[in-house]
């Protein structure tokens, strides 16, 4: 890391630029210099983030990790969720495994984002060395019609690599904007966004699995609660024999109670992610002692608050941008599409649209084989149109699956919450069980 000494505007020039150094905006990176195309990344933060909200990759999202070299990698370092178990009120209500609707990939991965970016920051740095500066925020943009002029400034005390500089002025031939929920970008080019914020709440926290093969916790009583199996998943090996590696093979618990869901992931290690509904309101302060405390009351499952690594709170909303293309912008991930994390949905649906866009963003800076490259407006172009179409739609379906798992989950009377778990159990043991693992898993979210 090097301090910025102030000095003049220094101008740099690339064919795509990308704002957004997290996941979307760094796997798109790595794809396009596979491409030979020249880019360049900036992001607002100095250093990578050491915690993670976001730790579940679904099987298209292990696909796309194929195409950037970094499937095979992923898949050792992560927990592997082959199976999901529903219960409520100590009963087992059904189970849902992903092999039939994924055979190749019979699993959705829980890997911290922190851990995915950290992957791909190392690729794209192999392939296009210097590509992504940390430590720069995009202060002004001014589209043309063959380009993209944008001014960006030092953040902080450090800006990674490149000149000697506090200010950028950066001349690329498009931009994409990847830079979240809160898009610089997107407030820049006046673009607004249209949807619905929900009142439910969540606490999340990771905390330290009392049984590292995969047992839940710990009871009341001091003895295990049964809810593990020792090894993850019944019939399966703590070692999985998967084509891609030999990461640990581990259980996903939803546990639906009358106070409100209370979900439990694996992480990579002796970790699991904890999350609990904490009602419809305003979001409470993030307390290890009420997390633990609220696991314990619904579902007698004794955590240590002393192990948490990281504690959270989050709210329901969905939200999508009102353009995802311009003349010479273009946005991706969640700048384009936020949606709920219930369901963990996110990074898989940034991933599909930089898979989408990768080829149109190589075209229109280096051409076809035959042809010259393309500098008219994008938003006229019928291919950045048709991926604008297949992005909504793909949001649009995983915001419905949202929302429908957050209703889910939301705390019920006895009587009702007697009544959902039936049909849980009812539908957990018939033919639609595969529909339901073909839905969890993304199946629905091919590419096109």
């Amino acid at each position: 890391m090097t301090v910025p000494t102030p000095g003049p505007e220094v101008d740099v020039r690339c064919e795509v630029l990308i704002v957004g150094g997290g996941p979307t905006g760094l796997f798109l990176a790595a794809l396009l210099t596979r491409r030979g195309v020249d880019v360049l990344v900036l992001e607002r933060r100095t250093a990578p983030a050491e915690h993670s909200r976001a730790i579940g990759l679904h099987p298209p999202a292990l696909r796309a990790l194929r195409e950037v070299g970094l499937e095979t990698a992923a898949a050792r370092a992560g927990a592997r969720i082959r199976c999901g178990r529903a219960r409520s009120r100590g009963r087992e209500l059904g189970r849902l495994r992903f092999a039939r609707a994924w055979p190749g990939r019979p699993y959705v991965l829980s890997l911290p984002q922190s851990r995915t970016e950290a992957m791909l920051a190392e690729r794209l740095n192999a392939s296009a060395p210097g590509a992504l500066r940390r430590g720069w925020e995009v202060t002004a943009l001014r589209e043309r019609a063959d380009g993209v002029e944008v001014t960006a400034r030092a953040t902080g005390e450090v800006a990674e690599t490149g000149p000697s500089t506090d200010t950028l002025r950066l001349h690329a031939r498009v931009a994409v904007a990847a830079d979240g929920s809160r898009s610089t970008v997107r407030e820049l080019l006046g673009i607004g966004t249209t949807g619905a914020e929900h009142r439910d709440t969540y606490l999340m926290g990771d905390l330290a699995d009392p049984d590292s093969a995969g047992a839940e916790g710990i009871g009341d009583d001091g003895t295990g609660t049964g809810t593990g199996t020792g090894t993850g998943i019944e019939g399966i090996s703590a070692e999985g024999t998967d084509p891609c590696g030999v990461g640990t093979d581990r259980e996903a618990l939803i546990h639906l109670e009358p106070g409100g869901v209370v979900e439990s992931f694996p992480l990579p290690g002796a970790r699991r992610r904890w999350v609990a509904h904490t009602g419809r309101g305003d979001l409470t302060e993030p307390d290890p002692e009420v997390l633990t405390r609220t696991i314990r009351e619904r579902i007698a499952v004794r955590l240590d608050p002393a192990t948490t690594s990281m504690i959270s709170v989050f709210s329901v909303r969905r939200r999508t941008a009102q353009r995802l293309v311009t003349t010479r912008c273009v946005l991706l991930g969640d700048a384009a599409h936020e949606i709920s994390p219930i369901g963990g949905q996110g990074i898989t649906l940034g991933w599909l649209g930089a898979l989408d866009a990768a080829p149109l963003l190589a075209r229109t800076v280096r051409g076809t084989a035959g042809g010259r490259a393309s500098r008219g407006p994008l938003d006229a172009d019928q291919a950045w149109q048709s991926l604008e179409r297949v992005c909504r739609r793909r949001a649009r379906v995983a915001g419905l699956l949202a929302h429908a798992n957050t209703a889910l989950g939301r705390p019920l009377p006895g009587p009702l919450a007697a009544v959902r778990s039936l049909g849980v159990s009812i539908a957990l043991r018939t033919p639609l069980r595969h529909v339901m693992a073909w839905t969890y898993s993304m199946g629905w979210a091919r590419r096109r």
